[in-house]
């Protein structure tokens, strides 16, 4: 049976509804010092105010080592109402410390696997997808290591794998890399983040291949994000790869959430969908937000 893997169980496809599928609730790395997504009742805050504009499930991508809290995500989601779904993975190098790393060496699609089957650390949730991470422009020895693990997770348990791309950039890299060489099919590959390079061909690539494109972070008004991406998203849809398209808000920081003053979850079902509807019409927008994250997020799990 094809199931959602969220933090409360595994769930039909059907059931996911309205999905922001990239985004965090916390999330805490050094290259954010002193910017951490920490507090429970923020999080609460923004997936209310997300429900309250009719979002029903909510991917986040927080993965391995940087402040998760899975212990809290259960009674969240119960709350709230919103179903979560969880990361495990690991993102780029630069996100750890060498402490942290040194002790995955040799065990990190084992550490994957045992987040997707039987709980994050002593929580008992589980992940429902793996998050990795690539580079600009290229594919470095971190990538190539942990690319690896979540090839070999994913063909251990079925588990989508979505990908952080570098400011848009190696997308065919990654993909030559995850279905070409390590045999990950296509439509179990999210790739985030490819709106922020604004290349329309390289978009229509992927979509080819048969990867998810998640279009993500719409406030980063200081990434070619904001402004371009109904154009992304018409062009995508008016070449009959509407089927392949992600929303996702990407919030990483409190002032970019909504109880911090900033767009945050709300963003995605009240400012952005009013402009994609006007791009693309109501049926193509509601498709995006419900019945692709379902094919995306489920999966046949062993």
């Amino acid at each position: 049976m094809t199931a959602v893997r969220t933090v409360l169980g595994d769930i039909p496809p059907e059931l996911l509804g309205v999905c922001d599928a990239h985004d965090h609730l916390f999330l805490s790395t050094p290259l954010l010092a002193g910017q951490e997504l920490r507090s429970p009742h923020d999080a609460r805050a923004e997936l209310a105010a997300f429900r309250g504009l009719g979002g029903t499930a909510v991917a986040q991508w927080t993965p391995y080592g940087l402040g998760r809290r899975a212990a809290d995500l259960p009674r969240l989601s119960e709350e709230a109402g919103v179903h979560v779904v969880a990361a495990t993975g690991l993102h780029q190098g630069a996100h750890y410390d060498e402490a942290t790393l040194d002790g995955l060496r040799g065990r990190l699609a084992e550490v994957f696997v045992a987040e997707l089957t039987r709980g994050i650390g002593t929580s008992g949730v589980r992940a429902g997808f793996v998050k990795v991470a690539g580079d600009f422009h290229g594919i470095g020895a971190h990538t190539r290591w942990t690319m690896t693990a979540a090839a070999e997770a994913h063909h251990a348990t079925g588990a989508p794998v979505a990908v952080h791309l570098e400011l848009g950039t190696a997308a065919l890299d990654v993909l030559d890399l995850l279905c070409g060489e390590l045999g990950v099919p296509p439509h179990r590959v999210i790739i985030g983040h490819l709106n922020r390079s604004p290349d329309g061909v390289t978009h229509r690539q992927v979509a080819q291949q048969g990867a998810y494109l998640a279009f993500d972070g719409p406030s980063r008004t200081h990434h070619a994000t904001d402004w371009r991406m109904p154009d992304a998203v018409r062009d995508l849809v008016e070449a009959g790869f509407g089927d392949r398209l992600l929303l996702g808000g990407d919030t990483t920081i409190p002032a970019a959430r909504g109880v911090g003053g900033g767009p945050g979850m709300p963003y995605l079902l009240g400012r952005l969908r009013q402009r994609l509807v006007l791009a693309v019409g109501e049926e193509p927008v509601t498709r995006i937000l419900t019945e692709n994250p379902a094919r995306a997020f489920g999966t046949q799990w062993r």
